[in-house]
């Protein structure tokens, strides 16, 4: 099922980022920044949130476009050499390494606006639009104290992660939620996808130590070591697990293959 969600995501990514008429240069450094290579783990937790609670897929392609659209902007500017500076992203250049640092910055520039663009022209789901634009200005805030916070303590490192990584995937959960109609769910799909970004991030941190350890950078593996990073993700696991329990269909099972996968992923 997970399969069928990446293909309707990828092919519904192309038709609309080539329906603009923008510069070239602009619509070639969008594309390669958002076409190939991606999990498009985002996008297709949405659809399988809106599917699991009865939703209307094809009334969510469009949200779940967007959000995927808005994660590759982060990625592209993360990417520049005043951030984060990358020369590779997905095994191959990263944007502004292939296009130069300024067509790099409008990539991004042009991802997010082309994001904004599709949810406006959604007719409804106003709560779904708040919750999905509301999550990528706290992923900003969290780039933010990644950059200017130095002193390490156990609620920067909680604080960054939940907003760096996890808004876009409580994005994800509290969209699907709205996009099926049922916004009495939110609170704990809010939980649900702080919880899956934990997953993913603390996998993140086990797959970079090494790095990370030599650029002293705050992780999980680092402010906690190896065990304890360990069994926080299982427990993030379990209480992710339990959210989703009560809901038995092929997308829920879906889910939680999605869930367990994530934090035994090697890549």
């Amino acid at each position: 099922m997970f399969e069928c969600y990446r293909n309707i995501i990828e092919d519904s990514l192309i038709k609309l980022l080539r329906r603009a008429n923008l510069s070239p240069i602009l619509c070639e450094s969008m594309e390669y920044s958002l076409i190939g290579g991606g999990k498009r783990i985002r996008p297709c937790l949405m659809l399988s949130v809106t599917e699991m609670l009865g939703g209307d897929l094809e009334k969510a392609i469009p949200f779940a476009c967007a959000l995927e659209m808005i994660h590759s902007y982060s990625l592209v500017h993360d990417d520049l050499p005043a951030m984060d500076n990358d020369d590779y992203r997905r095994g191959k250049l990263s944007c502004h390494k292939k296009y130069g640092e300024a067509n790099g910055i409008l990539a991004g520039d042009g991802l997010l606006t082309e994001a904004a663009l599709i949810l406006a022209e959604q007719e409804g789901y106003d709560d779904a639009k708040a919750s999905i634009l509301n999550s990528a200005l706290i992923m900003v805030s969290g780039q933010s104290y990644d950059l200017n916070e130095s002193a390490w303590s156990e609620e920067l490192l909680h604080l960054l992660h939940l907003q760096k990584t996890g808004a876009l995937f409580c994005a994800a959960t509290t969209a699907g939620a709205y996009l099926a109609g049922r916004p009495e769910l939110v609170p704990s799909f809010a939980e649900l996808g702080k919880a899956i970004g934990l997953i993913f991030q603390i996998t993140d941190d086990f797959l970079d130590a090494e790095k990370d350890a030599l650029s002293k950078k705050l992780t999980f593996y680092t402010y906690y070591g190896k065990e304890k990073s360990l069994n926080y993700m299982k427990d993030q696991e379990a209480a992710a697990l339990k959210i989703i329990e009560p809901f038995q269909n092929a997308a829920s099972e879906e889910l939680q293959k999605l869930i367990r996968s994530l934090a035994d992923r090697k890549e």
